[in-house]
């Protein structure tokens, strides 16, 4: 993971690690997970999202988006953005400072193996750590089956 100097795991409050392999093309489950207008719709821990600056529906090299997660509403912009390979963002809410990475690994036979971690900083954070943890893993492996689910229907329309 390209991590943003200052997210780095070892300098965070709480760090989260998911792992899922996946039974899809690389590229196939790319471009699900880049086509962020359409999580509302396969990940229930996204409320809304909407694009800044007239970007979307897909995130892109400095896409910025205002979304709602865990029940906050969160400013996002793609800071790391290797096609197939990576991307990441940063988030920030009141209280709170993160940035959530993904990796995509092809697999002999098709397979995709997906990494995503997320770290946050802030005073807000600190107080809710052992909560906020548990939370981010629960929520990041339905964000992985969901992925998996959708990459198994075809590309993304």
């Amino acid at each position: 993971m390209r991590w943003p100097e200052g997210a780095e795991p070892e300098r965070s409050v709480v760090y989260a690690h998911n792992e899922l392999v996946i039974s899809a093309p690389r590229e196939r489950v790319w471009r699900w997970l880049i086509r962020a207008a359409q999580w509302p719709e396969w990940y229930g821990n996204c409320g809304w999202l909407r694009f800044r600056n007239g970007d979307g529906p897909d995130l892109a090299p400095g896409t910025e988006f205002v979304w709602k997660t865990f029940g906050v509403r969160v400013r996002s912009r793609v800071v790391v953005f290797d096609p197939f390979n990576e991307i990441g963002w940063n988030a920030t809410a009141f209280g709170l400072t993160a940035y959530h990475g993904w990796e995509l690994d092809a697999l002999p036979g098709g397979a995709t193996r997906v990494v995503t971690e997320e770290t946050q900083r802030g005073p807000l954070t600190a107080l809710g750590r052992w909560y906020l943890r548990r939370g981010l893993l629960r929520e990041h492996q339905h964000w992985l089956e969901g992925l998996a689910r959708m990459a198994a229907s075809g590309d993304p329309p």
